[in-house]
This record gives structure tokens, sequence and C-alpha cells, in this order.
């Protein structure tokens, strides 16, 4: 419900929320009470009656999920155009994953030894 209402308003709430914004930024902290979670469970799958069917989720305000994802992308925007994070990185990277790592070894694997038996060096 809160973020329609925050949809619907855009026009209205624009303005001020960038002040709200802009100090903690300009600051470099972020407010307290942005930052706390409540932590509650969410059902995955299968029987609700069973406990392991449910993982903690934790819930932030609205705001501080706005903040988070301002900081996230200013972030990701630096470290991708300083190239501060190799080209072999797979971990925590958008898109890539241990599966987009397997299977980039399993290639330069595959094209190491085909190479091999092509020159005739097996």
């Amino acid at each position: 419900m809160c973020t329609q209402v925050l949809r619907e308003l855009t026009d209205v709430i624009a303005k001020p929320l960038f002040i709200i914004f802009e100090r903690p930024w300009r600051r470099g902290k972020v407010s307290e009470n942005w930052r706390k979670a409540s932590a509650t469970s969410a059902f995955k799958k299968d029987k609700k009656e069973d406990p392991g069917n449910y993982r903690p989720a934790s819930l932030t305000t609205i705001p501080g999920k706005v903040i988070e994802q301002l900081i996230l992308d200013v972030f990701s925007k630096h470290v991708e155009e300083k190239k501060v994070i190799r080209r072999g990185q797979y971990g925590f990277i958008k898109g890539k994953s241990y599966l987009t790592n397997l299977i980039a070894f399993y290639d330069g694997m595959t094209g190491w030894v085909d190479g091999a038996l092509f020159t005739g060096a097996w």
C-alpha cells in the first residue's frame, strides 16, 4: 500500500524526498531509523505447517531501500568505470555466478585440451 501511495504522489513528494536523501548522501551517513529492519519469516514452498519451509526475511523501510539502491547504483557504476574488479571475478557480480564461472572454466579447459590434441602435444 505504501509503495502505491508513493508512486501516485511522485510529483508532489519528489522534491521533499530529494532533500531528505541529499542530506545523508552529503554527510556520508544514513539515518539509524533507515537501517533498522524487522525480521520475519517468509514462506518458501510445500506445507505451511513445516517450519523448514520458511526463510528469514528482513523488512526495511522504503526510504532505506531507496537510499540503498541509490548507493548501490553509484558504487556499481564507479567500480565498472574504473575497472576495479577484474574480468575473472564471478562472486557477487550481477549476471555472474558459480554456474557462469563453471561454464567459463569448462570452456577454457576444453579449448586447452582441443588445442593440445590438435597440435599433437598429447
